[in-house]
């Protein structure tokens, strides 16, 4: 398991003071990029090995959004590796302990130059030591979407969407599924699989539906074809 204090700041927070479900994405990507560097496989080695870690889904489920100033702790492990899959969980926690919000995610291990899938490499297989999977209810990494939703205006990919992968990253696109939500909605659970990789100007056309306090957003190119399907549940209550 690796770990990191912080502090949830002023930069991270919505109008009414608490931390933003795209801050809490962010802080989970942050801790798994710490550990892979101080292990010695982050970027550089990644880089030079060809290869690039691509998060195929994610389930974020939130008890509690901290306000602005709070000392959190956010920890990450990960729990399970099959062929070119990764499996990984990750934990934000109040000082005292309170389990704020946790998530599952899957990802995939890319080989750049021939552009497939590709196995853990023998240091990765070394250095990354599993832990036990969380104990959380794990829903299916497909979301689905309804046949019907509703077009939206489609807009482009710009450069602040892009990371150091070259392409959209995954918290964007939820930032952008947000984008759609009625005012005054809570999120409580988040989930997101992500189909495809969105790069610069691409044109992203989005599809809403909602259904039951779950509002459903494609993320789709100009054919209909999804780059992420990003699903969000209200929370049953405030903090």
């Amino acid at each position: 398991m690796y770990s990191f204090d912080s502090r949830i700041r002023y930069s991270e927070v919505n109008s009414h003071g608490h931390i933003t479900l795209s801050s809490i994405i962010d802080y989970f990507q942050d801790c798994s990029s710490f550990q892979s560097e101080e292990l010695g496989v982050g970027i550089d080695y990644l880089t030079a090995q060809g290869l690039v870690w691509v998060l195929s889904y994610w389930q974020i489920e939130v008890n509690r959004y901290p306000r602005m100033g709070e000392e959190v702790k956010v920890s990450t492990w990960p729990y399970g590796f099959k062929g070119f899959f990764g499996y990984r969980n990750f934990t934000m926690e109040a000082g005292a302990g309170e389990m704020l919000a946790y998530a599952n995610s899957v990802w995939t291990l890319l080989d750049m130059r021939q552009g497939r899938p590709a196995k853990l490499t023998p240091k990765m297989q070394e250095v990354y030591r599993l832990s036990p999977q969380l104990a959380m209810e794990c829903e299916s990494r497909k979301v689905a979407f309804p046949e019907e939703m509703d077009a939206q205006e489609p807009f482009p990919v710009h450069k602040y969407h892009i990371d150091t992968n070259k392409h959209v990253n995954n918290g964007k696109y939820v930032s952008m599924a947000q984008e759609y939500l009625p005012s005054g909605f809570r999120t409580g659970k988040m989930r997101a699989e992500y189909k495809k990789a969105a790069v610069y100007q691409d044109m992203i056309c989005p599809y809403v539906a909602e259904n039951q306090g779950k509002i459903t957003v494609k993320l789709a190119d100009g054919a209909g074809n999804p780059y992420a399907i990003v699903e969000l549940e209200e929370k049953k209550c405030c903090d």
